[in-house]
């Protein structure tokens, strides 16, 4: 992307007024989109950003700049922007020799978006229209997306790192609206990969249509949710939106630092029921959150936060591990070039049990089955959490019955930890996802096997 010569002058510029650390981040992004809604095609837009961020650490200061001009001239003034910024005074810090240690991809591409002609992309978009039609004539409203894109980068730091990383992905999802007596209901369905093309030859968007309107149909005959406190079985990939939100954000760092976190000081300690392994893990092949190098240029890790019940370790990214004396976890992300990168999940989930689901299910005399969780609220200080569902279903004497709607659950993330009693054997990872923590959005993903909660709060419409 830019000569490595041309970056060893621009740290040097970073640092030749003192400071303890400086770092270049290059990034050349495309992107394209398309939006089908109401029987025709509403947008199909496709872009690119190109540009580099520079930054320069002396103690805790960190100064930063960006600068969409790639040339020596727009680098060095770059570099030196961040050098004022983060007042930088004092020892020149040497810039060890650029080492590049070529990190494989966990993500192997087979077609590149790019490369496909637009008119594929709409024809599989009016094609998932027409199936989610077909399901019923209660479907009133149909909303289709694609997205691709193809990131570039590179890092380079004054401790000698000089990595890059080609990351693909690629989106497809269908939003549905079922119209009847009980009003409007709705259903999603969307699958994403950080690969190509050939997604599609994994994934058939028919079969995604389908349950997107199966699942706005279901619950047209929807009983509204219960109230109270019960227990509450998650199903396999369906919860682990839940985790990520009410724990996972909790295990960084940063917010640890802060004292912003429920589980700060607490590495060593029992946060969860012993069956309960929480694990972060950016190595994931085809998983959403899976990439070779993080923001930082190190290579993505597997790292255990939870294991068997207790809390081993935080996500680390470069800037608050190199303050520990320890190394980074892989965890330092960012959105662009335009930002600074911060302690960030890649995929994060809790890994298989050993019980059949069907038995935790006949196990519960009465409670609430949780297909899909959707958006909600956490308080990541507290571990308070508010989730809303949608799709949820009764269980009676042991036996998944009634479709319920309205709902939510309601809770603290460390005593959920602590009240899971049955973990299934079914582990899958849920829908793809992005994550937003300080105006920033990363692509991550998120898993659970089945699991059943012993003691939690519904908040339903029902009497």
């Amino acid at each position: 992307m830019i000569d490595k010569e041309l970056i060893e002058q621009t740290l040097a510029e970073a640092v030749k007024n003192g400071g303890d650390f400086a770092e270049v981040f290059v990034e050349d992004k495309q992107s394209s989109s398309a939006y089908f809604d109401d029987g025709k095609v509403e947008e199909l837009t496709s872009g690119r950003d190109r540009g580099a961020g520079i930054r320069v650490v002396v103690g805790e200061t960190t100064g930063f700049a960006h600068t969409a001009d790639l040339t020596q001239q727009g680098l060095l003034a770059a570099a030196r922007s961040a050098s004022v910024a983060a007042q930088s005074k004092g020892k020149q810090t040497k810039v060890k020799k650029l080492t590049n240690a070529p990190t494989p991809s966990p993500n192997p591409v087979l077609m590149l978006p790019e490369n496909v002609e637009k008119i594929k992309k709409v024809e599989l978009l009016k094609r998932a229209d027409e199936m989610a039609r077909n399901q019923s004539n209660a479907i009133t409203q149909v909303s289709v997306r694609y997205g691709d894109s193809r990131r570039h980068i590179l890092v380079a730091n004054t401790d000698g790192v000089f990595a890059s990383d080609d990351q693909v992905r690629t989106l497809f999802s269908v939003a549905c609206v079922a119209t009847g007596d009980a009003g409007m209901q709705t259903g999603r369905e969307s699958t994403g990969r950080p690969i190509g093309f050939e997604l599609f030859n994994e994934y058939d968007v028919d079969e995604l249509a389908e349950r997107a309107a199966r699942r706005a149909l279901t619950k047209l005959n929807a009983r509204p949710a219960p109230s109270g406190t019960m227990p509450v079985v998650i199903g396999s990939g369906g919860g682990g939106v839940l985790f990520h939100e009410a724990c996972g954000h909790g295990l960084e760092a940063d917010l640890v630092k802060k004292q912003a976190s429920v589980f700060a000081g607490r590495v060593g300690e029992t946060v969860a029921n012993e069956l309960v392994t929480l694990i972060d893990d950016g190595t994931m092949s085809k998983e959403w959150g899976a990439f070779a190098i993080d923001d930082e240029g190190r290579p993505a890790q597997k790292n255990t936060l939870i294991e068997e019940g207790r809390l081993v370790d935080y996500m680390w990214d470069g800037l608050r591990s190199r303050s520990q004396g320890r190394s980074s976890t892989g965890n330092g992300r960012r959105q662009s070039y335009h930002v600074l990168p911060m302690v960030r999940m890649t995929n994060t989930y809790i890994a298989n049990g050993e019980t059949d689901p069907e038995d935790i299910i006949a196990d519960t005399s009465k409670g609430v089955y949780v297909a899909h969780l959707g958006g909600g609220q956490v308080n990541t200080a507290t571990g308070d959490f508010v989730f809303g569902m949608t799709e949820a279903y009764l269980i009676e004497n042991g036996e998944i019955t009634s479709p319920i709607r309205e709902g939510n659950l309601i809770g603290n993330g460390p005593e959920v930890l602590k009240q899971i009693d049955a973990l299934g054997n079914d582990f899958k990872m849920g829908s793809p996802g992005t994550c937003g923590k300080d105006g920033q959005g990363v692509p991550v993903g998120d898993g659970t096997p089945t699991l059943r909660v012993k003691s939690m709060t519904v908040g339903g419409t029902a009497a």
